[in-house]
């Protein structure tokens, strides 16, 4: 078997550092013609630019701020959603007031039925509707519930 290279010129040789040197070199020319063509399409915009760099700037600082107080006011943690738990925790601790005074007058209650026996007697005339000899407890009648429904036809 022959295992001879037939043909050497399909290998590809590595380039050093000088030809890269050399072939930048060679084609500077070439970038400098292209970076004077585009710095001379640029430089009209760049010169507009110039003139106008205070408006810009005072339009850019606008529009942030502009942006800053839409994000102050309606963004997560905002203004609008502050004044809303505000009202919130403001309303709870109303709610906490009341229910204090609840469980205040419950505990009042409590200590009476304990200890006073003018208020065990009290309740249980109430809710028992107990009665002393000779005392008459009046019970409201109650009221009759909703008419029964009835759907024959009437005449």
């Amino acid at each position: 078997m022959d295992f001879r290279v037939k043909n050497i010129s399909r290998i590809r040789r590595f380039p050093s550092a000088q030809d890269g040197l050399r072939a930048m070199a060679q084609r500077a020319p070439e970038a400098e013609a292209i970076a004077a063509s585009w710095i001379e399409y640029i430089r009209p915009f760049a010169v507009q630019a110039y003139v106008f760099r205070r408006r810009i700037a005072t339009i850019t600082v606008a529009v942030l701020a502009g942006l800053l107080f839409v994000h102050v006011m309606f963004g997560a943690n905002g203004m609008v959603v502050y004044k809303r738990k505000r009202a919130e925790y403001e309303s709870l601790q109303k709610r906490i007031l009341q229910e204090q005074k609840e469980n205040d007058i419950y505990t009042e209650q409590i200590h009476g039925l304990k200890t006073d026996e003018k208020a065990i007697e009290k309740e249980a005339r109430e809710q028992l509707r107990y009665a002393r000899p000779g005392e008459y407890v009046y019970v409201p009648s109650t009221p009759a519930g909703p008419a029964p429904v009835n759907h024959s036809a009437k005449k």
